[in-house]
């Protein structure tokens, strides 16, 4: 019982690893983007163009850390968190499982497209800048569609799920829980188009809640 005791308490420390690898990505995706290379504030497909050629490989490392690894990282996340909770609620927590891996496969994808689709903008853009343009246009839909940029459907129902079990079950401190009511609604309210800017809110709180999150898990000695 000791040696399961001590592989649970490994698995949940995992996952507190996990959690706050997520929320320094968050840190550190949050200034790259909006100030370092300010992609939002490029307006036309020929600025977008140029921020890539000028910036590709630093944004190809951004995209890898803050998309690729950060899908493939909160998978972990979210099997740690189902082991913790699955015995309180356990459809609900398949549910949320299925939900959380969905929305690691989308981030994952997403990055992996950016990623690919610059690599390939930055050749084009030598030799057809008009073309690459309006390849460009076409990659970053389906690559920001997958990324959230339509509203955080996927995160806001996963940590609305995650936070209603750990209230009802009381396995994490309440406040803990309460937060995270708050992400998951945020998350999904940002789907409605008016309401988009509301992602930035639902990811700025779960900076927060991953911190805290990952640190409760980091404690956990052993599992009944």
């Amino acid at each position: 019982m000791e040696k399961l005791n001590q592989k649970v308490g490994m698995r949940q420390k995992i996952g507190g690893v996990a959690a706050l690898y997520m929320a320094i990505a968050y840190l550190a995706a949050m200034p790259y983007f909006l100030i370092v290379v300010d992609y939002l504030g490029a307006t036309t497909a020929a600025d977008k163009i140029g921020l890539i050629v000028a910036s590709y490989p630093s944004m190809y490392a951004m995209y890898l850390v803050t998309y690729v690894l950060f899908g493939i990282v909160l998978g972990v996340l979210a099997f740690t968190l189902y082991d913790r909770l699955q015995m309180h609620a356990p459809v609900l927590m398949r549910i949320a499982t299925a939900i959380g891996l969905l929305w690691a496969f989308a981030l994952t994808t997403s990055g992996m497209v950016f990623n690919y689709g610059m690599e390939t903008i930055v050749d084009l853009a030598k030799t057809d800048f008009i073309q690459a343009q309006q390849t460009w246009q076409a990659i970053e839909t389906v690559a920001m569609g997958l990324g959230g940029a339509g509203g955080e459907l996927l995160g806001g129902l996963w940590v609305l799920l995650i936070s209603f079990v750990a209230l009802k079950s009381r396995a994490f401190p309440k406040l803990i829980g309460y937060l995270g009511l708050v992400i998951g609604v945020a998350g999904l309210l940002s789907v409605i188009p008016p309401l988009h800017d509301v992602g930035m809110l639902f990811g700025i709180l779960q900076i927060v809640w991953l911190v805290w999150l990952g640190v409760v898990l980091l404690r956990t000695k052993q599992s009944s």
